[in-house]
């Protein structure tokens, strides 16, 4: 046991000895001890099953502690406190039972041994004894350790009970593979891929909270290559799915869109834990099946995918449940936008392009280029030093025309209420035109980014101004 919690242990198994309770460690700080994951001082989740009241304990621990609140959660018979960086849980042992038609169990007081036979795989059936007689032994009823050792996910009991019983344990299954690597052993896959559509009674929250976990592993495509070969991922993301395959017509083949997605996760993963830059790289190319064309100069085409994915990015946020707010719109902007500047590529290539990138991107111009850098999956080498060498010539001149301009995160120089001012104008669509025009000539190169040229600019347009107001009242 981790000589750093040795004291916290002790006072919890003494609290524990004062109302004659059994209380074990158990779970994920078990399973990431032996896994030589746990670092003193770190934010860790510690859960501890005891065999009477899980409310009761925590209350006579955090008395012991010094610890003033406890949280409680009666419905669920736990109790949790907050101990310096450590989120201790207390529950009693349980023992579960459920409909077929539901993964809300029925649950009831039960034995350790039956709170064991509850846990999803071994190796979180793992647990440490606090009590007096046999303290810091460890408990490994199902082989966890051995599992451990040679990095397999397996269930404690027939997968297809543990699987019917919770159908999100097959999610948990590919979220453990894909962040410790480990394989999911033969007899546990089989199951998940004869009961993937058991997933149909899950809830999307729960679902997302496993999805995320993946993203966010240091190798994503490790759990959604599971998620696929187990038919799961068919079974609430059938968009992603259906990149999948290659056709070929006249001897022309075009690459397997999914596994390219999954490679530019893999490549965003290694370079940034932004959570939804990956999310704007499992999106990127996801309406390519929608547009996909053969044409017989051109080959295979898929024109028009990143404004059609870009549409497509607030209903599948809407379906996961995930937030409709600014990193909804990031995500849609970077999907939208993840063709453009490879378009700028050529010397010829006028400010005015580059300044209305710049413009539309804003601040997120720097994780757009991450995403197109990550976009380069060809297995040529030298066609990946000649993609590298074009975005390095494209932010060269996005930095030579931003520091020109200053345009990104834009502001219009000149406000409506001073258009009205200068032109007698009153409130209406006109001011709307009159400050794109403006904005038009600012993103052309007409006139400089100053409030001094915008509004010299204004009076120079006014005759035409007076002209279209003056037809409009007529």
């Amino acid at each position: 046991m981790e000589a750093t919690y040795q004291k916290l242990f002790r006072d919890i198994s003494l609290a524990a000895n004062t109302i004659n309770q059994q209380v074990f460690v158990v779970g994920g700080f078990v399973r990431d001890y032996y896994l030589d994951r746990i670092y003193p001082g770190h934010h860790y989740d510690i859960d501890f099953v005891t065999d009477g009241s899980g409310i009761q304990m925590a209350n006579t621990v955090a008395k012991r502690l010094g610890v003033k609140n406890v949280t409680v959660y009666r419905k669920f018979g736990t109790a949790q406190i907050t101990y310096h960086s450590l989120v201790l849980e207390f529950v009693g042992a349980r023992k579960e039972s459920y409909r077929a038609d539901s993964r809300k169990p029925s649950v009831e007081a039960g034995t350790i041994k039956e709170d064991q036979l509850r846990r999803d795989f071994t190796i979180n059936a793992l647990s440490w004894s606090l009590n007096p007689h046999d303290f810091g032994e460890l408990i490994d009823p199902f082989g966890g350790i051995k599992d451990l050792e040679e990095r397999w996910i397996r269930t404690p009991v027939q997968p297809e009970k543990t699987f019917s019983d919770d159908p999100l344990r097959m999610l948990r299954a590919v979220r453990f593979a894909s962040q410790l690597h480990f394989n999911i052993a033969p007899e546990t896959r089989s199951a998940m891929i004869s009961m993937a559509g058991r997933m149909e009674i899950v809830s999307r929250e729960r679902i997302l909270d496993e999805l995320n976990k993946i993203i966010l592993s240091d190798q994503p495509s490790v759990g959604f290559r599971l998620l696929f070969e187990t038919g799961l991922l068919e079974q609430f993301f059938p968009e992603l799915v259906a990149l999948h395959g290659v056709e070929e017509v006249n001897n022309v083949r075009h690459k397997d869109n999914l596994w390219h997605t999954l490679r530019v996760l893999d490549n965003i993963a290694h370079v940034s834990d932004n959570l939804w830059l990956r999310w704007a790289a499992l999106l990127h190319d996801i309406a390519k099946p929608h547009t996909k064309r053969f044409d017989m100069k051109q080959g295979w085409t898929f024109h028009g995918h990143d404004a059609l994915g870009a549409q497509m990015v607030p209903r599948l946020f809407r379906r996961f449940g995930l937030p409709l707010d600014e990193r909804m719109r990031y995500v849609k902007k970077l999907v939208r936008l993840h063709l453009r500047p490879i378009a700028l590529v050529g010397e010829t290539v006028s400010d005015s392009a580059v300044r209305r990138l710049i413009f539309e991107a804003g601040d997120d111009i720097d994780d757009l280029m991450t995403l197109c850098r990550a976009d380069i999956t060809s297995k040529n080498h030298l066609k990946i030093k000649q993609f590298l060498e074009n975005f390095d010539h494209v932010e060269k001149r996005i930095a030579e025309v931003e520091e020109k301009d200053r345009i990104r995160n834009w502001r219009p120089p000149v406000s409506g209420n001073d258009i009205m001012e200068i032109c007698g104008l009153p409130p209406g669509p006109l001011i709307g035109d009159i400050k794109d025009r403006i904005e038009e000539a600012i993103l052309n190169g007409d006139i400089p980014n100053t409030r001094e040229d915008a509004l010299g600019y204004l009076l120079s347009i006014r005759k035409d101004i007076d002209e279209k107001n003056r037809k409009s009242s007529s």
